[in-house]
């Protein structure tokens, strides 16, 4: 797990602001800030980005749930609230990339700039020929096995540090 702090042209994106808040996404990072790490990734509607989240709920909420956090991806790059607090507070923040493009980082780093994130292709774990793009395209069960591939290696890296 390399960190990453891409230096890049830029594009800028305008998003409307909002006065609403979720209760629950702000009780659940208040909750959950004092993990040690915070586990942030691809939310892309592609296989590689379904394989990418479901390893990491996988990592949160079943393989290391003492240790870690899920961040909402959306929440914390629309609004300056709880969920970017723990992106921007996190002793070690984790990104799990569903492919080379790394969506989940270079966003956070627009909203938190000099954010440094360690970046985990997801696609790198795994093996899927063909490499399908939709989720039409994958069986329940591979999108499964794949992402257990993913989440084991990350459990397996935290651990051992």
């Amino acid at each position: 797990m390399k960190p990453t702090n891409q230096s890049l042209e830029t594009e800028l994106v305008k998003i409307p602001k909002t006065k609403a808040i979720c209760p629950a996404c702000e009780a659940y990072a208040t909750a959950q800030q004092s993990k040690p790490i915070v586990v942030m990734c691809c939310e892309g509607g592609c296989a590689r980005g379904e394989i990418a989240r479901r390893a990491a709920n996988l990592l949160c909420f079943k393989l290391t749930p003492e240790k870690t956090v899920r961040l909402c991806l959306g929440g914390a790059f629309t609004k300056d609230t709880g969920q970017r607090r723990l992106a921007r507070n996190a002793g070690r923040l984790i990104a799990i990339e569903g492919c080379l493009i790394q969506c989940a980082t270079r966003m956070m780093q627009g909203a938190i700039p000099g954010l440094k994130a360690e970046v985990i292709l997801a696609d790198d774990h795994y093996e899927l020929e063909p490499m399908p793009f939709g989720m039409d395209e994958l069986s329940e069960q591979a999108a499964n096995a794949c992402a257990q591939k993913v989440a084991s290696y990350i459990a397996n890296a935290i651990k051992e540090q």
